[in-house]
């Protein structure tokens, strides 16, 4: 099969964005061709084989890039930053602000459509992969047969969460642990609680490990995390202050992972338990790859006349792959 090269630029250079750039490289028919930054790019220290440019210069590549990923975090950067790209490019993102989906997606349809662009939003593990996992399990079960129903993460790295940590005044750097309930999710597993009854509280702890700044009032920055709504304010949060050494030493793996579990009785009361479960050794790296894959469909949506904000539910999964459908009915199916 001849496969067209996809020409991706990355939008943010974190954590995200070195991982996009690193595992780009394995990808056959998708070629990164820039790395757009808010600050300096003389002080990026990239892989060095495609340029750096600002930000500020961001609109002049509209012709050159297919799809651009965009790779901030979803407190503040992509809220503000996708409904104005998706006006020049096509574009992904890993927005994971669950209660607010709805309304992101409507800012950027809005922008995506009157440019004829194509963006796919709140790509990665969750939301991503795991909801088409839950919508598999709300398909195949009937209400009726139904009885537990329930998404667990953890125990890992929040990048999202850490991310809302660090822009609080005072904080200089900060890492946050989502943390399931074992026990809750064992009763899970047997059909002992109701679909959808669980509160976030009974579900996860969170845990929160913070590098003040020097003089910065740690009374009031715990206060201002464990209040802080979608994100702590549902959950019994603990924060502990460390040093930026102890951070260093004890809290620089990125590991996530989670669970999305089904438990339904069909017939004469056969129990069925569908589950799918990730462990990642890097949360960014794993992002990154399905962003990439979704960069991929974005492109063929966007040629194929799909215009408009999609999610990963409304994708086909033939056009995550760069494999021909003859290969992929020969080796897949």
């Amino acid at each position: 099969m001849n496969k067209e090269t996809i020409k991706v630029a990355i939008n943010g250079y974190g954590n995200l964005g070195k991982a996009v750039e690193k595992e780009i490289s394995k990808s056959q028919d998708i070629e990164l061709v820039a790395i757009f930054t808010r600050r300096n790019p003389d002080t990026l220290q990239t892989k060095g084989y495609v340029p750096v440019v600002s930000v500020d210069e961001i609109k002049e590549w509209a012709g050159t890039v297919d799809v651009l990923i965009m790779c901030g975090g979803s407190a503040t950067d992509l809220p503000m930053q996708v409904p104005e790209m998706a006006k020049f490019f096509n574009t992904v993102d890993s927005y994971d602000t669950h209660a607010k989906i709805p309304e992101y997606f409507d800012k950027v349809d809005s922008s995506t459509r009157t440019a004829m662009r194509t963006s796919v939003i709140s790509g990665g593990w969750d939301p991503g992969m795991f909801s088409i996992m839950r919508i598999y399990g709300d398909a195949i079960f009937p209400p009726e047969s139904l009885e537990s129903f329930e998404t667990f993460w953890g125990k890992g790295v929040s990048q999202g969460h850490s991310d809302a940590v660090r822009r609080i005044k005072g904080v200089k750097d900060a890492i946050q642990y989502t943390i399931p309930i074992q026990e809750t999710m064992e009763r899970v597993r047997k059909g002992k609680y109701p679909r959808f009854t669980l509160t976030p509280r009974q579900k996860h702890l969170r845990e929160c490990f913070v590098v003040a700044e020097e003089g910065a009032d740690k009374l009031e920055i715990e206060n201002a995390i464990i209040t802080m709504p979608n994100y702590f304010s549902d959950y019994d949060t603990k924060v502990h202050f460390i040093t930026q050494e102890e951070l260093k030493k004890n809290h620089s793996k990125m590991y996530h992972g989670g669970f999305v579990i089904h438990y339904a009785e069909t017939g004469n009361r056969n129990k069925h338990i569908m589950e799918f479960s990730l462990k990642l050794d890097s949360n960014p790296e794993f992002t990154a790859s399905v962003l990439i894959a979704l960069a991929r469909a974005t492109y063929r949506m966007n040629a194929a006349g799909m215009i408009g904000a999609k999610t990963v539910l409304d994708i086909p999964p033939a056009m995550w792959s760069p494999k021909s459908p003859e290969e992929l009915r020969k080796e897949l199916l």
